[in-house]
């Protein structure tokens, strides 16, 4: 059957693109589960600099504060004595103990120091933040390999979820990402951030598309409660301008 021109409006071709999108985006759109079995849940934060990371550690701290679960966060980039601070201003906020040592430190130690205490004090959920490294610096990824080694000093099992934080607006280099910090790091899922703009989601399709990995969660904006679950067919309306 042939359909001529004028037969087919803006709306249908919309239609078929969100089909499309959402067929690739569906089987990627699952929740972060959190086993209670684990006590504490151990969820590592990986990402560059810039991509949301601290501030997701701090949403995803108010959310599962809110569903009654107590949590800690540990202080692991310790690069920035500013990314300390934060993570100890959404400590503050979510009622969540930060475990840090100085600026400058071992980037081990606030890890090793949280687990063993999470572990104590029966705590769980403990999310540790990593500073943002770049994914062509060998030395810094060497050193992220270190922290997950002394995480599994203290539990074998651990970490339970490694989460990626990709920026939307960056792009082809968001691809890269995913490959080298899956390689390196054994990414379990992401966190699609700055997505406030639906132009910037194309870059996620490919992504799914590529690497199948679990989207959990997408950033819309600055706000505590601006971490969404990711849902693919209201992305996938978005992307194909049907709102």
């Amino acid at each position: 059957m042939t359909v001529s021109d004028k037969d087919v409006t803006g709306e249908d071709v919309r239609a078929v693109l969100a089909a499309e999108v959402e067929k690739v985006l569906g089987p990627v759109a699952r929740p972060l589960v959190i086993d209670a079995g684990q006590k504490p849940f151990v969820i590592l934060m990986i990402g560059v600099n810039g991509s949301g990371k601290t501030t997701t550690i701090g949403k995803l701290a108010q959310k599962f504060a809110a569903e009654g679960k107590s949590v800690m966060l540990a202080a692991g980039d310790t690069f920035r004595a500013a990314a300390i601070e934060q993570l100890q201003i959404w400590g503050q906020r979510t009622g969540a103990p930060v475990i840090a040592r100085p600026a400058g430190s071992d980037a081990s130690g606030p890890a090793f120091d949280a687990m063993t205490r999470a572990r104590a004090e029966g705590r769980d959920i403990l999310i540790i933040d990593t500073a943002g490294r770049l994914q062509n610096r060998d030395e810094l990824m060497n050193e992220l390999e270190k922290v997950i080694r002394v995480i599994k000093k203290v539990d074998p099992s651990a970490p339970h979820a490694t989460l990626l934080t990709l920026d939307a607006t960056t792009g082809q280099n968001a691809m890269r990402q995913a490959e080298v910090f899956g390689q390196r790091a054994g990414v379990t899922g992401l966190v699609m951030t700055k997505l406030d703009g639906t132009a910037r989601g194309g870059i996620l399709v490919a992504i799914a598309k590529k690497f199948g990995l679990p989207v959990h969660f997408i950033g819309v904006g600055e706000g505590v409660d601006d971490l969404e679950p990711f849902a693919a067919a209201d992305f996938a309306r978005a992307i194909a301008g049907r709102e």
